[in-house]
């Protein structure tokens, strides 16, 4: 089956080298790369050339339009038959495309989505990520792992879709979610949906705690965007950061007017993030970013999906427009 590899890129030439160089030692050589510079004052030229003799490269320079419409660019200059969406701070393992093919043959899908994980060489921080974002105890468990909290749908750092997919259910739709929306329209078309778990990523993820709390907080707005559009879409594990931020604070306020004992509730919660991570990392280190981390993923998309409850529900505003999805891309 000969692949499109579709990805947009941003001001990240050192990642988009690393992605590179992770497609250039595919054992499974039939595919093509589409990469679309979406306006980056930083391009990536000069790591496509380095490449452009080891991979069958579309590189496509645009100006800025935001995430969903360079992948909609990248979707109509497409040759193949699949078309499979990596982020650019993505590293690929070199068996990835050749686990597709066979998963595609034995247990065909129409859709399918793949988890994530840490590769061996992302930095303390990097990792203490990937656990906030991957962990059953921050409901991370829901991002392609095998806790099955929700229906699964395919997110774009790891996604693929058949042409057929595409020339039936469209273009991303320009909104926060819009993979989820993809997902969510694809099962409403009738196509199967599957997740191939043999088939993962290394997602590099951000860094800076400041971009990762902003990333997260976007995260809880878009689902009440997904509410609007789907009312079916909400689902009960998708309240829990909400309530875990309203929890919090009325245990703040008992443990100031009543007892600190309330205190211990929090405590027995932090060392279980602690514990769980120090168990999977082997680290004393990574565990305690680790459980920065997860206060971070929580807190900020349970504070966004707050937010966006009061604009979209409450006071009935409408999806975000486009401006603002070009700001929050860069």
């Amino acid at each position: 089956m000969f692949f499109s590899i579709i990805v947009p890129v941003y001001n990240r030439p050192d990642e988009a080298c690393e992605l590179l160089q992770s497609l250039s030692v595919q054992s499974y050589k039939d595919f093509e790369l589409v990469l679309i510079e979406d306006g980056s004052s930083k391009p990536c030229a000069n790591e496509v050339e380095r490449f452009r003799d080891r991979i069958n490269i579309n590189y496509i320079v645009k100006e800025n339009s935001g995430r969903s419409d360079t992948r909609n660019v990248g979707m109509k200059q497409a040759k193949g038959e699949y078309f499979i969406f990596f982020d650019s701070d993505c590293i690929i393992p070199p068996e990835y495309l050749e686990i597709v093919d066979r998963l595609l043959k034995e247990d065909y899908a129409d859709c399918f989505g793949g988890p994530d994980r840490e590769h061996p060489s992302f930095n303390a921080m990097q990792k203490a990520v990937n656990y906030a974002m991957t962990s059953f105890w921050t409901t991370g468990g829901i991002r392609g792992g095998k806790i099955k909290m929700e229906k699964f749908k395919p997110r774009t750092f790891n996604m693929g879709f058949s042409r057929r997919v595409y020339e039936k259910t469209g273009d991303f739709r320009d909104m926060y979610g819009e993979d989820i929306d993809l997902s969510i329209r694809i099962n409403k078309a009738g196509f199967t949906t599957k997740l191939y778990g043999e088939a993962f990523v290394y997602h590099k993820r951000r860094v800076n705690l400041k971009r990762f709390y902003k990333q997260v907080n976007i995260f809880g707005q878009a689902r009440m965007n997904l509410y609007k559009l789907y009312p079916d879409s909400l689902k009960p594990v998708h309240t829990i950061p909400a309530l875990f931020v309203a929890g919090s604070a009325v245990i703040l306020c008992l443990a100031v007017f009543v007892s600190v004992r309330f205190l211990l509730l929090p405590a027995a919660y932090l060392l279980l993030l602690f514990s769980d991570s120090l168990a999977k990392t082997k680290s004393l280190k990574i565990a305690g970013l680790a459980v920065v981390a997860s206060l971070i993923q929580i807190f900020g998309y349970g504070l966004g999906f707050i937010r966006s409850f009061f604009q979209k529900i409450v006071f009935r505003q409408g999806l975000e427009d486009s401006d603002t999805i070009k700001k929050v891309y860069k």
